[in-house]
């Protein structure tokens, strides 16, 4: 890989040096997307805050032997919060997951604001309803944006397998959407 091919090194760099600066632009940088692939991977807002921090520790410590042209930035990044979150899971699997409201635009009409909610909330309960993996290719591709051959890199799968599991994943999500929709008119 050409060093070139990674916008963050020069970044990466300064922070292995010690530079706390370079460290603040790296987080402001990286922050928004780590919160928001450990809030859907946990379904808690807190637990992903202590995610990004734990993160972010790890960046810090590991940036002055950080090897570049091994790995890209983001990559090692998306597995150590991957990692940090299936951890979390792990630890966490017979307690229940509190129910946390979602930020909604304060712009929003009242009416708005509650239908807004409760679509977030099925959506939070049907993505905590799948299974690990699958919730998390869902995640890293459709919430994160992430190509699928990156996807698969990071979950160690092929591409066919990959694609497998986004189906079944794709296909149980809609099943218990609707279902989540039919019980609250009962």
């Amino acid at each position: 890989m050409r060093q070139e091919t990674d916008p963050d090194l020069a970044l990466l760099i300064r922070v292995g040096a010690g530079d706390g600066n370079a460290m603040r632009q790296l987080v402001a940088r990286k922050l928004p997307w780590v919160l928001s692939l450990a809030q859907r991977m946990l379904g808690d807002r807190g637990e992903a805050e202590d995610v990004a921090q734990e993160l972010f520790v790890r960046v810090w410590q590991q940036a002055p032997h950080w090897k570049p042209g091994v790995a890209r930035f983001d990559s090692w990044l998306y597995r150590v919060a991957l990692n940090l979150c299936h951890d979390r899971l792990r630890a966490h699997r017979e307690q229940p997951v509190e129910i946390l409201p979602e930020t909604v635009d304060p712009a929003l009409e009242p009416a708005e604001m509650i239908a807004a909610r409760q679509r977030s909330e099925r959506m939070r309960r049907a993505l905590m309803a799948l299974p690990p993996r699958q919730r998390e290719a869902l995640v890293l591709h459709y919430f994160q944006g992430l190509p699928q051959a990156e996807v698969a890199d990071l979950m160690a799968v092929s591409e066919e397998a990959l694609e497998s599991m986004l189906a079944r994943a794709r296909q149980k999500l809609r099943i218990s959407l609707q279902a989540d929709k039919t019980e609250e008119f009962l």
